[in-house]
Formats: structure tokens, sequence, C-alpha cells
């Protein structure tokens, strides 16, 4: 069993890296996909609004779907889907083939995003332990590796599918052939029945209701408000705001990137020791402090250094955020519960994303955008009041029967 679930967390990370190189190469090349496809400025809002619109249809299907199938055999299939998606939107030639590519990715990245979760939170649940950020660390690892690959074909002036197609040839096969070793939760394996959920102690079904999920979700949203804040407009205000270089300005989003795949991979560690809820109150401090030196700084180093505070403060947030609900809803209903709560939970993730960026340009034309970032250093400090929801329950990792069939299981693999 050690031996099963060490190769199933290093295939699920990979799959996370695979996911993580995908989305870089889209959405860092958006500008070469515009001038493709002959897109106009006033029309790209429309494409890009619709990715993540379609994502949330993924995910809640997919909420739907994993009632039949396995989640695993969700991420198996939606993961290829998402890397032919990508190749077609490098290969296609009219506007209507780059709507149906890019319907086909948002569709299918919102089913990955869910039951690639999904997967995370009940690994952890049979460890016994902290493990999420490390997933969450493969993503922003595989981030920076999409990044660099398409800086490469970008200044290489490589036609989008060139710069595509060796990607997915070797990333497609190697994913598929990662998929077989993915490890279900309530099963200990792929395609076995999941435990039946037991009843709520505080009354009713557990799959009647996830009201007590609104605070994380809340929560979510305020991660990828901040998230997409840096994505989308960190360049723009070193360089229109705090007087760079147009070379300099496109520093902060790399930098935010290595400091977001260092607080991961450093996370599970804080978690394991000081708790999640202390984690996640530190995390969104130091948050809110990179938001206020961004806003207040006099030039563009001091820019960065707020840039960098970001990374280190919101890279904590959403894995701890889908490790709460996974955990809290597996001790209200087992291990189907949990696959619930964290499809709902990864709507708003597309939420915060489609809010962030046009919430901060409108405060930034209508005010100023040093303004502007005080909004979502604001919302950010909304996740100490909702900090307790991350605290562990005496179920922490899933009902009292799994998490005592498993302990051994978890202190034997120690070793990854």
């Amino acid at each position: 069993m050690t031996d099963v679930l060490r190769r199933g967390r290093v295939s699920l990370a990979f799959s996370f890296l695979v996911q993580g190189v995908a989305f870089a190469l889209l959405v860092t090349r958006i500008p070469a996909v515009q001038d493709r496809y002959g897109v106009s400025d006033a029309l790209l809002p429309v494409f890009l609004a619709a990715v993540p619109i379609l994502a949330g249809i993924g995910s809640v299907t997919t909420e739907r779907l994993v009632k039949r199938v396995p989640p695993s055999r969700v991420l198996r299939w939606s993961q290829p889907v998402v890397l032919l998606a990508l190749l077609g939107v490098g290969a296609g030639e009219h506007m209507a083939g780059l709507g149906v590519a890019l319907a086909a990715f948002g569709l299918a990245v919102g089913a990955l995003d869910a039951s690639m979760n999904m997967l995370g939170v009940s690994l952890q649940r049979a460890y016994g332990r902290s493990i999420m950020l490390s997933f969450h660390a493969a993503y922003s690892l595989g981030g920076i590796v999409g990044a660099s690959l398409a800086w490469v074909g970008a200044h290489g002036d490589l036609a989008l599918w060139v710069s595509y197609l060796p990607v997915v040839l070797v990333l497609l096969p190697a994913a598929l052939v990662g998929s077989r070793w993915y490890v279900d939760g309530g099963d200990g394996g792929d395609g076995g029945e999941k435990q039946p959920a037991p009843e709520n102690t505080e009354g009713g079904h557990a799959a009647d209701g996830l009201a007590w999920l609104l605070p994380l979700c809340l929560v979510m949203t305020v991660a990828y408000i901040g998230d997409s804040t840096v994505s989308n407009w960190s360049a723009k205000y070193l360089q229109d705001v705090l007087g760079s270089s147009e070379q300099l300005a496109t520093v902060p989003y790399n930098v935010y990137m290595v400091t977001t795949l260092l607080g991961r991979a450093l996370g599970d560690v804080g978690v394991r020791r000081f708790g999640a809820v202390a984690v996640v109150r530190a995390g969104a401090l130091v948050a809110a402090a990179g938001f206020a030196v961004v806003a207040g700084a006099p030039g563009a180093w001091v820019g960065m250094l707020g840039f960098t505070l970001l990374g280190l403060g919101l890279c904590v947030l959403v894995p701890q955020t889908f490790a709460a609900a996974g955990r809290r809803a597996a001790g209200r209903g087992g291990p189907r519960a949990s696959d619930k709560a964290v499809a709902r939970l990864n709507v708003f993730n597309y939420v915060g994303f489609l809010i962030g960026s046009p919430l901060v340009g409108a405060l930034g034309d209508a005010w100023s955008y040093r303004g502007a970032m005080l909004v979502p250093m604001v919302l950010v400090l909304v996740t100490l009041v909702y900090a307790r929801s991350f605290a562990d329950r005496p179920d922490r990792y899933g009902g009292g029967h799994e998490r005592a069939r498993t302990a051994d299981v978890g202190r034997g693999s120690d070793g990854l």
C-alpha cells in the first residue's frame, strides 16, 4: 500500500506539472493567438472570459460525473483533451476553429482541475499529513517551464503550432502512462466502488447541503482575485505607474511564480508544524503586506519586493482551501462528499479569475492604479475572519474508520 501511495503521489504531481505547462503556454502567448486569428481588442475579452466560464461548467459537470466514475478516470481523459485543445489553438486558421479549441480547453480544464484536486485531497487523507501544497508546487513549476518555453517560441518567432507540437508530443503520452498509478479515495486504487457516505452527525445526510463551504468559497475567490491581479496587471503597473523599463516590467510575474513555487514547496512543513490555521493567517497577512508595498512603492525595485511578498503569501491559500474543504466534507460524508465539495469549491477559482482583472482595471481607470491595489489587499484580509474554517477536526484527514486504516501507511510514507 505504501508503494501504491507513493506512485500515486508522483503521478498526480506530474499531472499538476503538465497542467501548469499547458496553461502557461496558452496565457503567455495570447498576443500571438490574437495576431494569428485577427482577434480585435474588443473581441479578445469575450474569448478570455469564455474559458473560465466554461471551466466552471466543466467543474460542475465533474461533480455529477464522479458519482458514476472515479475521479482518476476523469483526470486520465481530460488531460489529453486539454493538451490537444492547446494544439488546436496553435494550429487553427479561422475564428470558428479558435472558438471550438478554446471551448474544449475550458470545459476540459474545469474537469481536470476538479478531478486533480479531488485526488490530491484523497491522497492527503490517506497519507495522514499535509501534502497538498506539494502538488500545487508542481503546478507552479510547470507554469515556470511553460512560460520559459513560450519565451523561447516568441524569441525565435516560431509559429504557435511549432511551439506547441513538441510539448504535446512529449507530455500527452507521458501523462497517459502516469495515469496508470492514480489513486482514488475510498478504495486505495482506481475504479473500485467508493464507500457509502455516512450520516451527518449534525443532522441530515452529508450530501444534502454545503452551506458550511461558503467561507472557503469566499477565500478561494479572494485568492484568485489576488492572483489574477498579479498576472494581468503587474507588468503594466511597474511600467506605467512605477516608471520601469519594458524589460524590467516582465520581471515581477516571474519573481511571483518563483516565490509561489518556493512557498508551496516549503508550505507543507509549516502546516505540519504550526497547523493550517496559522499558515493561512500568515499567508493572508504577508499577501496584504505585499499589496500595501506595491500600492505605496516609490519605484520599480520596491514594487518588485511587493510582488515577491504576494507570491509568498497567496501561494498557500488555494491548496489549503481545497484541503480544508475535502477534510471537512470527508468527516461529514466520506470520500464522495469530499469530491462534491472540491468540485463546488473549484468553481470559485474561475469566479475570482473573472472578477480580479476587470475589477482592478475599472478601479485603475476611474480612480488610480495605486488605489486599485488596495482593494485586493482588503479582500485578502477577509481570509483572517474565516481562518477557523481551516482548523483540523478530530476527523482531521477523513472519517475515523479511514484514519485508523491508513495511519500506518501514512507513517510509512515519510520518504516522499
